[in-house]
């Protein structure tokens, strides 16, 4: 896996969806904390909540100044504030029922506020072929590369993210990108889902102003 790439088009991604000057944001599954290092350099102050003691033990030895580190499970413990200009999630909503986080998440939004997470899809070949055989191809293609450009600067290999190992793993996720789309529309009203490569999708939705 080339998690370390996938990660930068996904952070890129997400980041596009940041409202301008925001003030407080949320990051749901911080993991060891590269996302939320990147919106501590744009927003004023940022939550990372994370439900396991590695990965916030690892995020918290960044030691950024605006960046509150908080040991916690979203679907049962308190969030950490309220009010966010923005919430995101990278990997982490296909290990909770949306049913119950989508509403958590949504409460926790500011009038126009933003909620950007990205998730894996149960695999979908009838309808998501295309996707399927994209992904599979690209993810080949980037590995070749990476793997020369190492070679070629003297390394050995792809090297290993020391907090990989405590990262939860899904490999049956529940849901369909088509059956996500469905429970959030129900759940978030205008919240739009689309397919990414490298077996993700992206949900988004702007809570309304009024």
């Amino acid at each position: 896996m080339l998690d370390w790439d996938h990660n930068a088009y996904y952070h890129r991604l997400l980041l596009r969806h940041l409202p301008p000057d925001p003030r407080k944001v949320l990051d749901v599954g911080c993991g060891s904390g590269a996302f939320a290092a990147e919106l501590a350099s744009r927003a004023t102050r940022v939550d990372g909540l994370d439900r396991s003691p590695e990965m916030i033990e690892e995020a918290a030895a960044r030691d950024l100044g605006n960046v509150t580190w908080v040991l916690g499970d979203v679907l049962t413990d308190p969030l950490p504030g309220k009010d966010y200009d923005a919430i995101f999630s990278i990997c982490a909503l296909h290990h909770m029922p949306l049913e119950k986080v989508l509403p958590i998440l949504a409460a926790a939004l500011r009038p126009g506020g933003v909620l950007a997470a990205i998730a894996l899809p149960r695999r979908d070949l009838l309808r998501e072929l295309p996707a399927e055989l994209a992904a599979a191809t690209g993810h080949r293609a980037l590995g070749a590369v990476f793997l020369t450009k190492r070679l070629l600067n003297g390394g050995g290999g792809f090297a290993k993210d020391a907090a990989h190992a405590a990262m939860p793993m899904v490999l049956n996720p529940p849901l369909t990108t088509r059956e996500v789309a469905r429970e959030a529309a129900e759940l978030l009203p205008g919240a739009r889902v689309r397919r990414l490569v490298f077996w993700r999708y992206l949900l988004t939705w702007e809570k309304p102003a009024g």
